[in-house]
């Protein structure tokens, strides 16, 4: 066995890479929105919109590793981790929307 065959995440079984890809997608989802979050909080409160481009190149470079990583086990594995970010977006906006006065 070649070090490609060993690397390559489309050799590993469907009931291994599914769970890990949509639990990988629901981490990513969370983190992904805490953090633009954190960046509208930091332009609304202080004004000034230079500040926010930090973490949004790093949640988008998060997101796109992500999804890179999900996209090389193949297309299953990247709608799973798709899935994942989508229940995070929902489970953050029904917890947002309850925090609001």
């Amino acid at each position: 066995m070649d070090e490609r065959t060993m690397t390559d995440l489309t050799n590993l079984p469907l009931f291994l890479t599914l769970p890990l890809c949509f639990g990988g997608g629901l981490l990513l989802g969370f983190i992904y929105f805490r953090a633009l979050r954190m960046t509208a909080d930091l332009v609304v409160g202080q004004g000034n919109a230079l500040l926010a481009l930090g973490p949004t190149f790093g949640r988008l470079a998060l997101l796109g590793g992500g999804f890179y990583l999900a996209v090389l086990a193949g297309a299953l594995p990247l709608l799973f981790a798709l899935a994942g970010v989508l229940l995070a977006k929902t489970i953050m906006m029904r917890l947002f929307r309850g925090a609001q006065p």
